[in-house]
């Protein structure tokens, strides 16, 4: 019923900029927060960034100031703008939404987009 489609993943240099989106569709009441998660080979899946219904906003401390998050409830959609980019910002990264089904919220992922970033 509920699918998330990230796009926008590539490869770039330390320094460049990169810009992820993600779309839900299908038949749902309602998106309570979209976000995104990262994960790198051999590592747990952590937060990146998360913007809730009503525009509150949480990063994960290394991208403050270099990655930016943004919503748009109409096209729920949510984007996020990757600046200054570093080679330790290399991870799949996943579109992650928690979503009301009828009655019942959950959490729901995308496949993931592959960043790279590398000299």
């Amino acid at each position: 019923q509920v699918h998330l489609v990230e796009s926008g993943g590539g490869s770039v240099q330390p320094g460049g900029s990169l810009r992820l989106s993600c779309t839900a569709s299908g038949s749902f009441s309602s998106i309570i927060a979209m976000g995104w998660h990262r994960q790198a080979p051999g590592k747990e899946r952590e937060l990146v960034a998360t913007v809730n219904r009503g525009g509150g906003i949480e990063y994960k401390d290394s991208v403050k100031g270099r990655f930016t998050i943004s919503r748009d409830n109409a096209l729920n959609s949510v984007y996020l703008q990757m600046n200054s980019l570093k080679p330790e910002d290399t991870a799949v990264y996943y579109c992650n939404a928690y979503i009301y089904v009828a009655r019942q919220g959950s959490d729901y992922w995308g496949q993931g987009t592959q960043v790279t970033v590398s000299s």
